[in-house]
């Protein structure tokens, strides 16, 4: 038996022009939740009006002021926390799908899980054929079930966990949920992962400049986590910047200086293949894994940029704008 509308979840999707996979998301939520507030960021393809069309509450964002997912995030935690106050807060994308029962089967979870601050499940690309950039998210998302370190940005929230640190940090331009997560452990708080089938996320990944500027975003994500938490037992961020650095700028760094001394430093980026080869052991070569492995070894060059690029504007105190791959 479904529970009391004031016992339900609500509801909080993020979007921009996402269209059809706005309405999809939608409607993948009406009828489970007690409120559905849907925050927009300044869409021009008729994304507010269809929310209101479905029946979601819409919370516009004012374009003035510098964006970032975790502000919109925030917006739409500060609307459903008007009024009757919800237990559970489901963070949805606008290009996701959340799967039938994944609502109960989360908030069941957090209800029987008193320490439990953050449930999320098993995230899937939509279309992992039509691109290996595609395929690429599917295998990222596919993380080890039970307690887990941080969430993604689609999960469903403790209310009290999340008023208890504040929400989201909205000066953040990426990693604001795992940056969170580290918040939320700090004050007792546990984040699960179950084994539940929970969205259909569609990255809309074709083309390799896309993939390169989410590699990106990623290294000034682990810039950021870096700067706020490198220092404390978390370590946020500390090992992916240190990897981007190292093989994404020190060895090609390497190579160049080397290059003054004999011809023969060009043999260093070998390590590069080698690299390739040693990931792809890991899962005792299947055919599946080399182009993984490949782009998770190239994957650091655009990740060093993303970190030099956070660093460099902090330098000059100089803010960065949001990041976007499609």
């Amino acid at each position: 038996m479904a529970p009391d509308a004031d016992r339900r979840p609500a509801a909080v999707v993020i979007g921009r022009n996402e269209g059809e996979r706005l309405i999809r998301c939608l409607a993948s939520i009406s009828g489970q939740v007690g409120r559905l507030v849907y925050v927009d960021s300044g869409s021009t393809d008729g994304s507010v009006a269809a929310a209101r069309a479905i029946g979601a509450e819409v919370v516009i964002l004012d374009m003035a002021q510098p964006f970032t997912a975790a502000r919109a995030r925030n917006a739409g935690l500060d609307a459903v926390s008007k009024g009757e106050l919800p237990d559970w807060i489901q963070f949805v994308d606008g290009d996701c799908e959340l799967r039938p029962g994944w609502i109960e089967k989360a908030r069941a979870f957090l209800e029987t899980n008193p320490k439990a601050a953050v449930t999320f499940g098993r995230l899937r690309e939509r279309f992992p054929e039509a691109s290996i950039y595609n395929r690429l998210c599917d295998r990222e998302w596919n993380t080890p079930v039970g307690e887990a370190l941080a969430c993604g940005g689609i999960a469903m929230m403790r209310r009290t966990a999340l008023d208890q640190v504040g929400g989201f940090n909205p000066a953040l331009i990426a990693g604001e949920e795992p940056e969170m997560c580290v918040r939320l452990r700090k004050k007792g708080w546990q984040v699960w992962r179950i084994d539940a089938e929970m969205a259909l996320h569609d990255a809309a990944m074709k083309h390799f400049a896309q993939w390169w500027r989410r590699a990106r975003r990623g290294g000034h994500a682990f810039a950021e986590g870096a700067a706020l938490h490198g220092s404390s037992p978390d370590k946020l961020g500390v090992v992916g910047q240190r990897r981007a650095l190292a093989w994404g700028l020190g060895l090609p760094i390497a190579t160049l200086l080397g290059l003054i001394v004999t011809p023969w430093s060009f043999a260093l980026l070998l390590f590069w293949p080698v690299q390739v080869i040693r990931l792809a052991a890991r899962e005792n070569f299947d055919r599946q894994v080399w182009g993984p492995s490949l782009f998770l070894v190239l994957g650091k060059i655009p990740e060093a940029i993303g970190v030099a690029e956070y660093w460099g504007r902090r330098l000059i105190a100089r803010p960065t704008g949001i990041i976007e791959y499609k």
